[in-house]
């Protein structure tokens, strides 16, 4: 692994780290998302500081260079991450859906409560 890619490695994910801290500052982001990248980066970190760690794997595995690995390690977490907020995304669009058709029957209570049905609500309008 080059140097320049060791150094863009380190940069990035401090910025990363950096920008990530900053959102749980503003309470922009929650804790749980944010340890993924804040591991992440450190991840990136530790293997751009250790790469012959990389070089071990890559020969390992019988590809053709570190970086390969390194990108295919990024993309492997990356589809994980998109996997797991899919999941939560479908979980929070169930309950948003049973949510609004629990407020919909407490709204037709409420107004079989009052005594006006849609007929008289029409009318009186």
């Amino acid at each position: 692994m080059t140097w320049m890619l060791r150094m863009l490695l380190i940069a990035v994910s401090l910025g990363a780290t950096a920008s990530v801290i900053g959102r749980i500052r503003r309470a922009k982001m929650q804790i749980e998302d944010a340890v993924f990248w804040v591991l992440f980066s450190f991840l990136l970190i530790f293997l751009a500081l250790c790469p012959q760690l990389l070089y071990f794997f890559t020969g390992l595995l019988g590809m053709q260079s570190p970086a390969n690995l390194l990108f295919l390690i990024i993309i492997a977490l990356l589809l994980a991450k998109v996997f797991s907020m899919s999941v939560k995304m479908s979980l929070l669009e169930e309950k948003l859906s049973s949510l609004v058709q629990e407020m919909a029957l407490r709204d037709l209570e409420l107004r079989e409560a009052g005594g006006m049905g849609k007929a008289e609500e029409n009318r009186g309008e």
